[in-house]
């Protein structure tokens, strides 16, 4: 008998790939947002349950229309605070008895020169950037210890902090390369207990994140060659996806049209 396996078809799709995201507890920062609410949405139809959280109620409001209690959980705070990834973490616990992965995804961005904003704007974008990824990574990394079978920890980074752009955003790229440092240490430091350690690093992505930061001046991004945050959202879910035997450290995406 031979031991080499028949070819695929072509255009085959082995859609079994990997592990099935059914039932599994995932915690989503930012998840009032364009990619946040993305990824949300992701997990949600692919059967498993999300803890999403925001700084405001109102835009995980729109979440809540579509998913009921027993799929979905709401967490109003400021990642900036290590109590608000705290509250996360155990929202999930407390709601579906347990949480496997964590999307650090909640971002702040001003783009334009070093002295173009304001000391508070700057330490916004640090505390939020830098501080909530910290304090979420913490709080999962105790609860995985916990439960005693790993998980998963995604940073939603930013090319920028590869030191790849067309400059005036030094602080966010600084707050950026923070998150890919952290990403690439935390794996080191957690992928022997089975923890996973991800960082997915876009370019440009079509969000009012993006339109909202001044990067694009008058135009509007939705008219231009970007990524969609279901791009963005199905690189997460295949991310978690991934069979325990594997890991990806570091995942930089780009619209074919972008250059650098």
């Amino acid at each position: 008998m031979s031991d080499v396996s028949p070819p695929r078809e072509a255009g085959a799709v082995t859609e079994h790939y990997g592990r099935s995201l059914e039932d599994t507890v995932v915690v989503v920062t930012g998840a009032g947002g364009g990619i946040g609410g993305a990824i949300a949405r992701t997990v949600l139809e692919a059967g498993g349950r999300v803890v999403a959280g925001d700084l405001r109620a109102e835009p995980l409001g729109r979440l809540r229309s579509g998913w009921a209690e027993d799929r979905l959980a709401l967490s109003v705070g400021d990642v900036s605070q290590e109590a608000t990834a705290d509250a996360l973490v155990a929202a999930g616990v407390d709601t579906f008895g347990r949480v496997d992965s964590v999307v650090a995804n909640a971002a702040v961005g001003c783009y334009g020169g070093l002295l173009d904003h304001s000391a508070q704007d700057l330490g916004r974008m640090i505390d939020v950037n830098v501080k909530g990824t910290v304090w979420l990574a913490r709080a999962a990394v105790r609860q995985f210890r916990a439960q005693g079978d790993g998980g998963d920890i995604v940073i939603v980074g930013s090319v920028a902090g590869l030191l790849i752009g067309g400059g005036q955003e030094a602080v966010y790229a600084a707050t950026k390369g923070a998150q890919i440092n952290l990403g690439y240490a935390l794996d080191r430091e957690l992928r022997s207990e089975g923890i996973r350690t991800t960082t997915i690093a876009p370019a440009g992505v079509n969000t009012p994140f993006a339109a909202a930061d001044g990067r694009f001046g008058d135009r509007d991004p939705s008219q231009g060659h970007f990524m969609e945050p279901d791009d963005i959202a199905q690189a997460v879910a295949y991310t978690l996806r991934q069979p325990r035997r594997m890991r990806t450290e570091l995942w930089t995406m780009w619209s074919l049209s972008e250059n650098h």
